[in-house]
């Protein structure tokens, strides 16, 4: 039996169908994804989305979908699905009797007699997209014919019909090509058997995408439907049908179908899902290696998320040392003015310090981890002791961050313009990242460096931190720490950003002080799908992502939780509680199982409601979220080795 179960009978519920959403990669950036039928509800959901470089590296939607249409006697059986508003035409969905996801997406239907299979991959390393249909069973004459529905445009935008769009196409071997608009790439559609295809340009107009309406953004598009391809096909016959920037031997598309198949990672259990989530979240290009920040719609190469996520995605994964440093060393590049001189991300660069004590962690070689990158986290430290735009040291050791209108820290919602949280002021995270970078460099230096002029700035602003940090920061009444301290005094909200006064390998407050924050973490916010952002006890809490954009981005730091931040909790739990906290930790973990069949398919979403049910929300594969669930897992590896 599959791990991954899905219930057959609801298949043909689109309530059910809709709300789970399939992912395929190709490691490069390019991705497919639509729901298990197949229906587009996202204006983010396509068949072949790829970054082109002409337009900065962006991602663009050339291929929106593919009807499929089995023919037998003259009569037409459609099995693709659109929504118009309130009519979904047609309704292929209905002849669906099984969908798998182990190792890849694999679409069953039934029609009177006909049993055909649809299965989805995306080549690795290339932009090319494939499916193989099988026709299982027939007892007639059967025609294949498929309809193509052409985008080409970027994957955040929406398109309209227009007399700019170039319907002309021109043969190619298996098939035809495509290029609706000046400097866009071909797009090539290739069939493995000879096809006959029909040239009949039209614009279907009106396709809505209702996850964009209930979040009230624009979801109306038309979308260029060419012509359509024809052949017929045998009872047990396979046909391979490629989309590519690049034309391809059809000839060879059954081998390389078989040979990308091989390649696929399993999906038989949570440890097998984990991974292969992971894996779809590198993009290599050029020469550059990437994470992408989550699917569908989060760029690649994020500093902050890249920074978080890095450790759990290679070195608590698969132990690839070599892929941590080559991605660490291509962030460093591409982002060294931030890294540097100045950046939105006030504690982004610090964060930078962490990853490297994860990567010493890992390895054992301090020295050698020092050797590689202590010369430039010297320079990150310098800059916070010199001035950056976002940030300045005051005399007591810390960082008040301020940029009017910005959302400095990682809650960066926005509401018309204007943050929801600013937390203007000295951040309690930010300031605990800051004091561990101060003490790493300062420890490191002294142990592997010649100590000078830094290490004497840096124990200056150690020994002002330690005076003055508790004092600031403790809220007795509370016995926590308060969010952020301004001019006005103590944010006293309960949030999980004090989680990193505990994680981190150098904190500013003694251990019983941070038994104290956990204890109020575990009471207000932990919850069986991750870390709450506000107590439910705060007038401001939100528990549910939903509604229009301004109520969504109202509460998306205000209540509803974040996988991600298990991993500072479950640190910090074993640093001070030692192996007695595995079970919880495995506990905490493994409720994610549950939804490996919802929302997005063996993956982990980005963010939960704060309530239960728990439903889960954002983005599909979440690059911070699948990082730290592995994170947690490889903890309690560890700590379960040591207790032997």
């Amino acid at each position: 039996m599959a791990y991954l179960q899905f219930n057959k009978a609801e298949l043909v519920n689109l309530e059910y169908a809709l709300k789970r959403e399939l992912l395929a990669t190709n490691r490069t950036g390019g991705y497919c994804n639509t729901t298990i039928v197949g229906c587009n509800t996202r204006k983010y959901h396509g068949l072949f989305a790829v970054p082109i470089e002409q337009f900065g590296g962006h991602r663009y939607m050339l291929l929106s979908a593919l009807d499929e249409t089995l023919l037998q006697h003259g009569m037409p059986f459609n099995l693709g699905i659109h929504c118009y508003g309130d009519i979904y035409e047609p309704r292929g969905h209905k002849y669906i009797v099984d969908f798998e996801m182990d190792p890849y997406p694999v679409i069953t239907y039934r029609v009177g007699g006909m049993l055909f299979r649809k299965e989805i991959l995306f080549v690795v390393g290339s932009d090319q997209l494939l499916i193989r249909y099988t026709l299982l069973d027939a007892h007639s004459h059967t025609v294949l014919r498929l309809k193509p529905y052409l985008a080409f445009r970027s994957i955040h935008a929406l398109t309209v019909a227009n007399a700019d769009a170039d319907t002309h196409y021109r043969p190619v071997d298996g098939g035809v090509s495509f290029c609706l608009y000046r400097d866009f790439p071909t797009l090539h559609l290739q069939c493995s058997k000879p096809c006959e295809y029909v040239h009949a340009p039209d614009w279907y107009r009106n396709v809505v995408y209702k996850e964009e309406y209930r979040r009230g953004f624009d979801c109306r598009e038309d979308l260029l439907v060419p012509g359509f391809f024809e052949m017929p096909m045998e009872k047990g016959e396979s046909i391979v049908f490629s989309a590519s920037t690049a034309a391809v031997s059809p000839r060879n598309l059954k081998a390389q179908f078989t040979r990308e198949m091989k390649r696929r990672m399993p999906r038989d259990n949570y440890d097998d899902c984990l991974k292969a989530a992971a894996e779809q979240l590198f993009a290599y290009k050029g020469k550059f290696a990437r994470i992408c920040t989550g699917f569908s719609w989060h760029e690649i190469g994020g500093m902050r998320e890249t920074c978080l996520s890095l450790p759990g995605l290679t070195l608590c994964n698969t132990g690839n040392v070599a892929l941590f440093e080559k991605i660490l060393s291509d962030l460093i590049t591409e982002n060294k003015d931030a890294f540097l001189r100045g950046s939105d991300q006030v504690e982004s660069p610090l964060r930078l310090v962490e990853a490297v004590q994860q990567l010493e962690r890992f390895t054992g070689d301090a020295a050698g981890a020092w050797k590689k990158y202590g010369p430039f986290l010297k320079r990150v430290v310098a800059s916070y002791l010199d001035g950056r735009p976002e940030v300045k040291l005051h005399a007591n050791g810390l960082l008040w961050a301020e940029k009017p209108g910005v959302a400095l820290s990682w809650m960066n919602a926005y509401v018309d313009g204007r943050p929801v949280t600013e937390r203007r002021g000295y951040q309690v995270e930010t300031n605990c990242f800051w004091y561990n970078a101060v003490c790493y460099v300062l420890d490191r230096e002294r142990r592997f460096g010649k100590p000078g002029r830094l290490s004497a700035r840096c124990a200056e602003v150690k020994a002002a931190v330690e005076a003055c940090f508790l004092d600031l920061f403790w809220v007795e009444a509370r016995h926590h720490l308060a969010d952020y301290v301004d001019d006005q005094g103590q944010n006293v909200f309960t949030r999980p950003n004090q989680l990193y006064a505990c994680s981190l390998e150098y904190s500013p407050v003694s251990e019983e002080v941070q038994a104290d924050i956990l204890h109020a973490v575990e009471r207000e916010l932990v919850t069986t799908r991750g870390i709450r952002t506000l107590s439910p006890k705060n007038p401001l809490y939100r528990s549910r992502y939903d509604g229009n954009q301004i109520e969504r981005d109202t509460a998306t730091h205000n209540g509803c939780t974040r996988p991600w931040l298990l991993g500072a909790y479950v640190a910090a739990s074993f640093k001070l509680f030692g192996p007695s906290f595995a079970r919880k930790a495995r506990e905490l973990v493994d409720g994610f199982q549950e939804d490996l069949n919802v929302h997005g398919i063996a993956a982990v979403a980005e963010i939960y409601d704060g309530d239960p049910p728990y439903i889960p929300h954002g983005a599909i594969n979440s690059a911070m979220s699948v990082a730290e669930i592995l994170r947690v897992k490889y903890l309690i590896k560890q700590y379960k080795e040591e207790s032997l």
